[in-house]
């Protein structure tokens, strides 16, 4: 069992930056992929950005050029820097967690971000 601690979430204005961080119980040095899924309003769970072990990156077309993920694998941590954020971006964030790709994903609790216009 793989738990997911997320932080960073809150509350900022339209145009500002936020990042979050998702540290994991269990090593992130060859997880198949890790990042991070949002869920907003009204819509269902949809993929912000993974990055797998051997560092390729994958963005969802609303955050690319705006999201960036990244990883420390020492602290088996993942962080997503949020700049540019925009009102639609508000929703709750999940941390992801596939070790191998015949299993299942593991899933953080979730931390809300809240974009002011």
């Amino acid at each position: 069992q793989v738990q997911l601690v997320e932080s960073g979430g809150g509350l900022v204005q339209a145009g500002g930056s936020l990042r979050l961080s998702c540290a994991a119980s269990s090593s992130i040095f060859s997880v198949y992929a890790i990042g991070w899924y949002r869920q907003t309003p009204g819509n269902q769970r949809e993929l912000v950005a993974t990055i797998n072990s051997g560092g390729s990156t994958n963005y969802g077309d609303s955050v690319k050029g705006r999201f960036t993920i990244s990883r420390d694998n020492a602290k088996n941590t993942v962080y997503l820097q949020m700049n540019s954020l925009k009102t639609e971006d508000t929703g709750v964030y999940y941390c992801y967690y596939r070790p191998v790709p015949d299993r299942s994903a593991y899933w953080g609790q979730g931390t809300q971000v809240t974009v002011s216009s």
